[in-house]
């Protein structure tokens, strides 16, 4: 007994150098997606058309401003209140709508990548699994690499391709 205990002592350490470690960079891949170039693109679209509403949303606040300046010296107290009043309202549902904006960006953002995030995350699982891989790293992400590391990103782009 003690025998067999003391052998699968000896054995465990050969277990870990027969690892096989693979490293991946992700980023390079989501680049080569023509996914990726359309998704941006659609972004953009949505990203300008924000712009600009927010762009006619501020026109509408110097309009206001510069007509307020211009006949203030005119309003009596009550009135000059009530239209900074008016402004500052203006200018806090301006502020709302690019928060509100720039929240609908990110979540369109998230929504779009998420079937392109999984169709890498797939293409990983299936490379490990093919080429026995115990770990694949992010590149970038590990302190330290060793030589017995293989870069499987050409094979993940291979397997991308292969799932279209």
């Amino acid at each position: 007994m003690k025998k067999i205990i003391l052998m699968f002592m000896l054995m465990a350490p050969l277990a870990t150098f027969a690892q096989k470690f693979g490293k991946v960079n992700t980023q390079n891949i989501m680049q080569t997606l023509p996914e990726i170039s359309k998704i941006n693109g659609e972004l953009e679209a949505t990203a300008k058309q924000y712009e600009n509403e927010l762009k006619s949303m501020q026109e509408e606040l110097q309009r206001q401003s510069d007509a307020y300046d211009k006949g203030k010296s005119t309003m009596n107290a009550t009135a000059q209140q009530a239209k900074e009043q008016e402004l500052q309202q203006l200018y806090q549902k301006i502020q709302q709508t690019y928060q509100d904006n720039q929240q609908k960006l990110q979540k369109a953002q998230q929504e779009k990548m998420q079937p392109v995030i999984v169709k890498v995350r797939n293409a990983i699982e299936n490379v490990g699994k093919a080429g026995g891989y115990t770990y694949i790293f992010e590149e970038g992400v590990a302190v330290f690499t060793g030589s017995n590391v293989e870069d499987v990103t050409s094979k993940v782009q291979a397997e991308i391709n292969k799932l279209k």
